[in-house]
Formats: structure tokens, C-alpha cells, sequence
């Protein structure tokens, strides 16, 4: 069942993308793949078949054209077969390859202007990406309800605005870009979380948005943010190798052993972050690119350099202000300066008591404090907030450490 599960998860973000394009309703797309997807486990009984994506795209698009038939909408649906002729979708998902321009298309319909800004993000990343809204809220800090009232209007403005799904003329992408670079980033986020990419939801993220940045830093080479979105999610990946002990815990950046570290990712984030340089137009990505690039460069240096990633962070600070940012400049300021500076920076980050970053982050200053019984209640407050396996693991034993 653990094979199934995961196959669907793999295959949802490429299907429902080619059924949106197709059918031009992203509820009914969501709708459809659910009911394929749960025909599906019943169908598989031990385990996928060779291409699960295209089995869960035709059965997906039966049932949508069924669904429309039953709701008498047949302006746009196949009336007649049952099942449909091949269509460019369905050759390229037997084939077994990727579809960028259907996942590009229903990004580039999902970040239109005509949404509010805080929606165009949440709304790819529910559709596209198929993150429960309880994830959702947890990445943009807004309670549940909210976000799904974001995520129900934002797709009646599109049904209602007649957004067209069609990536638009190269004029109309900047206006776009920066919810597409949004979405990208924090659906990676969501897979760099989970050291050990446990979780079936989120750990297609990783190689996805691995390619779609290469993708988009293909199609807009001048654009630097685009750029350092690449070359951030390539500093960062290179060291996944590296991020796993052999009992299987999460391993921090300063401990990794950076001969596991793949020097080819390295070398490109480096050239990717160079050209963005070359611009002149510094922006959030390239300087969270140059951080990540700053922890890389220990392979060829052999130490951290945390003075430059705390200058880094206080810029960013500047010009992206966030928990999320203001938890990592902790984290900086207390290597570079000493726990109490760090410390003093997570003080003015407030009501972050149930977030896990927040308590990891403060029981390990604390510790480093020599403040053991601090850190032993902030370590088991992070244990408390569900965490990944690999996770776990490490803020076990660092508990363990301390008492």
C-alpha cells in the first residue's frame, strides 16, 4: 500500500496539471484525479502498474467527462467514447516523460494578476502541487480556515474572470513571475524540511522543483531572481547526500561531511549565481543562493564562514522580513557571535511557541548558553510538534544529550 500511495503522489501533480489544461476547471481536475486516484487503489491490489500516470490520467479524465455529462456542462467535454482518442497527453505520459509545459501552463494560470497576491502561491501550490490546506496554512503562518477561504476565492476569480489556461506572451511574464518564483520556493521548503524525504506528500518537491528552476532559468536567462532561485535549490540539494547519519537522524549543515556533496550542483548553482550577479539587481533568492553557497564553500575551505552568512541574513532581513528569516538569522548571529546575540534576535520573533523551527532553533542557543534546563523544555516542545523521522531522531538525541 506504501508503493500505491506513493505512485499516486508522484503522479498527481503532472496529471492534475494536464487535466486542468485540458478541461479548464480546476475543480473538476481535483475532483477527477481523487476518484482515480481511489479507483486506483482498488485496481492496484499489490501493486502500480508500469506507468501509473497514465493509467490515472485516463481513468481521471473518464470520470471528469462523466461528471460533466451528469451536470448537463457539455459545451467543452467528449460526448461520445468512453474512452477518449490519445491526445499529446496521454502519448506523453505513456512515454513516461514529463510535461513542463502543462505544469507551466497551469502555474503561469494559477499566479494570474487578476488574483490577490497572498493567493496566487497558495492556490498553485493546493492545485499543482496538491499540499493539504493544513500544510498550506503552516508555511504562510495563517490559521486553516483563512487559507482555505484564500484558496475557494482565488478559483471562483478564475472561473469567473475566464482566466485563460495558457502560458501567456512572453510580455505578460512579469507580472507573473514573482508568484511563480514564490510557489517554487516554498514548495521547496516544504521538501527541505524532511531531511530524509519521508513524506510522501512533499518528497516529489525536491527533483521537481530541481528541474523546474532549471526550467524556468532556460526560458527567462535574464531574469537574476529566476536565476538565484535555481542556484538555490542547487546549492541546497547538493547536499542531501550529506544529511542523513547511518541510524538515519538529520544531520545540521555545520556537521555534514562535505565529500558527500555533489560538486556538479555545486559548480552549476555557482555559475547560475554568478550570471544573476552579472545583473546587478540584487533580490531575496540570489542572496538565500549565496547563503546556502556560503555553507557550500566549506568543501573547498573546510570551515564555515559565519560572519558572511550573518551579514547575509541581516540584509535579508532588511528587504524580506519574516519568522522564517528571523529564526535562520538566530541561528547565524549565534555562530557568529555567541547564543546570547542569537537569542536576542529570536526574543522579537513572537508567537512562534508551535513552530518547530522556533523551538529547535531556541533550545540549541540555549544550550550552547550552557541554559541545559531551557533547552531541555524547548527540545521537548519541538519533539511535541510532530516532526519527520530524521528529525525526530536528531532532536532526540539531543535531548538525550542534555538530560
Amino acid at each position: 500500500m506504501e508503493r500505491i500511495g506513493a505512485a499516486i503522489a508522484s503522479a498527481r501533480p503532472r496529471v492534475v496539471a494536464a487535466l486542468a489544461g485540458r478541461l479548464r476547471d480546476l475543480d473538476l481536475a481535483e475532483d477527477a484525479f481523487s476518484d482515480a486516484a481511489a479507483a486506483a487503489v482498488a485496481a492496484w491490489p499489490e501493486q502500480p502498474p508500469h506507468d501509473p500516470a497514465a493509467w490515472l490520467w485516463r481513468a481521471a479524465l473518464r470520470r471528469a467527462i462523466d461528471a460533466k455529462r451528469r451536470a448537463a456542462v457539455r459545451e467543452r467535454a467528449t460526448h461520445d467514447a468512453p474512452a477518449p482518442a490519445p491526445t499529446p497527453e496521454d502519448i506523453l505520459m505513456a512515454a513516461d516523460q514529463p510535461i513542463p509545459d502543462e505544469r507551466l501552463r497551469l502555474i503561469f494560470v494559477c499566479c494570474h494578476p487578476a488574483l490577490a497576491p497572498d493567493a496566487r502561491a497558495a492556490l498553485t501550490l493546493k492545485v499543482v502541487c496538491g499540499l493539504s490546506t493544513g500544510r498550506l496554512a503552516r508555511a504562510f503562518f495563517v490559521a486553516e480556515p483563512a487559507m482555505l477561504q484564500r484558496i475557494t476565492r482565488a478559483k471562483r476569480k478564475i472561473a469567473a474572470a475566464g482566466v485563460p489556461f495558457e502560458i501567456p506572451g512572453r510580455s505578460a511574464w512579469p507580472e507573473r513571475v514573482e508568484a511563480v518564483l514564490s510557489t517554487l520556493e516554498v514548495a521547496y521548503a516544504q521538501a527541505y524540511e524532511d531531511a530524509a524525504l519521508s513524506d510522501g506528500d512533499v518528497a516529489p518537491f525536491a527533483a521537481e522543483i530541481l528541474r523546474l528552476s532549471g526550467l524556468l532559468a532556460e526560458l527567462m536567462p535574464d531574469e537574476p531572481e529566476v536565476l538565484g532561485l535555481a542556484a538555490l535549490v542547487r546549492f541546497a540539494e547538493a547536499r542531501r547526500p550529506a544529511r542523513l547519519d547511518a541510524q538515519g537522524a538529520a544531520v545540521p549543515p555545520e556537521a555534514q561531511d562535505a565529500a558527500l556533496w555533489r560538486s556538479d550542483l555545486i559548480g552549476e548553482a555557482a555559475r547560475l549565481l554568478d550570471r544573476a550577479a552579472g545583473f546587478g539587481r540584487s533580490g531575496p533568492r540570489q542572496i538565500l543562493a549565496a547563503v546556502h553557497g556560503a555553507h557550500c564553500a566549506r568543501r573547498e575551505t573546510g570551515r564555515t564562514d559565519w560572519d558572511v552568512i550573518a551579514a547575509l541574513y541581516d540584509i535579508l532581513a532588511r528587504i524580506r522580513p519574516g519568522p522564517a528569516v528571523a529564526v535562520s538569522r538566530a541561528v547565524a548571529h549565534g555562530e557568529a557571535f555567541g547564543a546570547d546575540a542569537g537569542l536576542a534576535i529570536l526574543a522579537d520573533v513572537p508567537d512562534m511557541d508551535a513552530w518547530l523551527p522556533w523551538q529547535a532553533t531556541r533550545a540549541h542557543l540555549c544550550a550552547r548558553a550552557g541554559r541545559a534546563p531551557e533547552a531541555a523544555v524547548a527540545w521537548a516542545a519541538a519533539l511535541s510538534l510532530d516532526p519527520p523521522p530524521a528529525e525526530r531522531l536528531y532532536l532526540e538525541r539531543r535531548l538525550r544529550a542534555l538530560t
